[in-house]
């Protein structure tokens, strides 16, 4: 693909930009890490879930979609589907309590909660394992999709492919250096505008490269008898639920999915009970309602706005290019020969801005880890915040060398979001009960988290389960989540719980529900207690079938059942109402 001056001059006047953005903030964020990290605590709810939104959407996720829906169907979103279901605990479970915890960053938040040389060694073991090897796996396979996009686009080779990668990179830490979560947050927002728009046009396009939704419908249809007729039974590649003989995706992982996955493991934006960037987001909201409406429209915008563009264009590069050796570069493939000449430039520019979001969110993001978490906290206590802010600069740029380094030994992108869920497998229950079970320690965490990464390390390397690619990730997933479950209960019950003081401060600073803190509760008496459980579930159910709803009404709509699809959102507004009915109620003036 060929870029006229035109194009170049689209792509450079979106970094400069950025960069003029990154200028902007600079003194403001240099006052302070507050400043830096959390953005003061005065950031409104729609600019922090934007930015969420923003952060999810980066350079790897067409790409990862279109490799799913090639290999599983449209099914195989499930894979990140079945997150809404922890996504909606976070809204309406931990938005508030982490808000209320005051901390800057999540591996903070543990010496909140527990006490001691555990909850200490905790802190710096959680600052370097998500801040430096979770955050560089994360910006490694961001990189590594840049890559692919950028060797399938220009026709280059993957040497100058990655040395674009480190020169936009480069560019993206200058302007996160210079204005930490304030830059972080104001151009997301222009990325997502941009990216979004374009992804739109493409799946446009595309669609019609086919002859449209018909036409696409009956080309798939061919493809599905001949899927069936080599890996035996039937099922269409548009089943939004996998049938029960589907040759797309089996029904084993299906149930995985929405059986286990959301609640056991651990994902980067899809943490059990909140955490990562977007516990940063709720930390740098005004108050608990803009925590809780930024989370809410977070979920709403990554789960039921955003899929059909890339699953649409996903559809079609399996029906013009069937045989690719790597179908994640299909969507790439579509953009370079279907697209308009004319706006070959801004989809180049939005590649980079869904790039450049997650590259700026991880570096800030894992920087927060390694500066307030490990640095001050065990190394450089009582500096004043300009020495603080001045490392955290530095520690952003080493994060982009050591991300830029680790995308040398991937490969494939959806296999990488694999490998960590299968490092995060099992954890989730305990990053869930922490907040409404005074019994869970530190140990609890320290053994939930070694296991899953000794079972992942076993299952990758001794042990060979067997079956397709899904069977063995779902039984994977199935064999960690039981062993990381049975040895982080056991460390639990053999080891002491949290002293009465500790227990007590926190119960006192984030009134959690009583139920599961009564022992606790007895000793603070003059903290209200809160009954609001049954409330919560009620609307976390409510949220995950309005989100539904949206997610599958805009599907059917877009692939011609129009009524089918008006029902559906007809239902999903009958429940988001039933939530602002169930908050109004209740008393908005109470999330001040």
């Amino acid at each position: 693909m060929k870029l006229t001056f035109l194009d170049w001059c689209v792509v450079a006047f979106y970094f400069l930009i950025n960069l003029l953005i990154g200028l902007y903030y600079r003194k403001k964020a240099g006052a302070s890490t507050a400043e830096f990290f959390v953005s003061g605590r005065q950031v409104t709810w729609w600019l922090a879930g934007t930015s969420m939104v923003a952060t999810t959407f980066a350079a790897d996720t067409p790409l990862a979609v279109t490799g799913l829906v090639a290999r599983q169907g449209i099914a195989g979103n499930w894979l990140w589907w079945n997150f809404l279901l922890s996504g909606m605990m976070t809204v309406f479970f931990f938005a508030r309590l982490w808000r209320r915890s005051g901390t800057i960053t999540d591996a903070e938040f543990v010496e909140l909660r527990y006490a001691g040389r555990p909850a200490a060694f905790l802190r710096g073991f959680r600052s370097l394992y998500f801040g430096i090897l979770m955050n560089c796996l994360v910006v490694g396979w961001v990189n590594l999709a840049m890559v692919k996009i950028l060797m399938t686009a220009l026709n280059i080779s993957r040497f100058w492919a990655l040395a674009i990668c480190l020169l936009v990179m480069a560019v993206t830490g200058f302007y996160t250096t210079l204005s930490g979560l304030w830059g972080v947050l104001w151009t997301d927002v222009l990325q997502f505008a941009l990216k979004m728009g374009m992804v739109i046009l493409l799946a446009y396009y595309s669609v019609r490269a086919v002859g449209g939704i018909d036409a696409l419908k009956i080309k798939l249809a061919a493809i599905d008898l001949q899927r069936g007729a080599e890996a035996g039974g039937s099922g269409s590649i548009l089943s939004f639920v996998p049938d029960l003989s589907s040759p797309w995706m089996p029904l084993l992982t299906f149930v995985v999915y929405i059986g286990v996955s959301w609640w056991a493991n651990w994902y980067p934006g899809a943490e059990p009970g909140g955490g990562g960037y977007v516990a940063q987001r709720i930390f740098s909201a005004k108050n608990e309602k803009h925590s809780l409406w930024a989370v809410l429209w977070f979920n709403i915008a990554h789960y039921a706005l955003r899929p059909w563009p890339w699953i649409l264009t996903a559809l079609v590069s399996v029906v013009l290019y069937p045989n690719l050796a790597d179908p994640e570069v299909g969507y790439v493939k579509v953009w370079v020969d279907h697209l308009p000449a004319a706006l070959r430039g801004f989809m180049l520019a939005a590649f980079a801005a869904a790039y450049m979001s997650t590259i700026a969110t991880q570096l800030n993001w894992g920087s927060s880890y390694i500066v307030n978490d490990f640095y001050r906290r065990f190394l450089a206590a009582g500096r004043d915040e300009r020495h603080y802010v001045l490392i955290s600069r530095l520690s952003t740029a080493f994060l982009a060398l050591l991300g830029a380094a680790v995308s040398l030994v991937m490969d494939s992108v959806s296999g990488a979001w694999q490998l960590l869920l299968g490092i995060g497998a099992g954890t989730g229950a305990v990053y869930l009960l922490r907040w409404y079970w005074w019994r869970i320690n530190a140990w609890s965490e320290v053994a939930a988290m070694a296991a899953a990464a000794v079972m992942t390390a076993l299952l990758h390397t001794l042990v060979k389960l067997t079956g397709s690619e899904s069977i063995v990730f779902a039984k994977s997933i199935l064999l960690t989540v039981a062993v990381t479950t049975v040895v982080w209960l056991t460390a639990t019950f053999i080891t002491q719980p949290e002293p009465d003081s500790k227990l007590i401060e926190f119960y006192r600073r984030v009134r959690p529900g009583v139920f599961g803190w009564g022992r606790v509760a007895v000793l603070a008496p003059e903290v209200p207690a809160t009954h609001e459980g049954w409330y919560n579930l009620l609307d976390w159910f409510l949220g995950c079938l309005m989100v539904y709803m949206a997610l599958f009404g805009i599907g059917k709509i877009v692939l011609g059942s129009a009524g089918i699809g008006l029902l559906f959102l007809m239902i999903s507004g009958v429940s988001g109402y039933a939530i602002y009915w169930d908050f109004s109620r209740r008393g908005w003036e109470k999330l001040s």
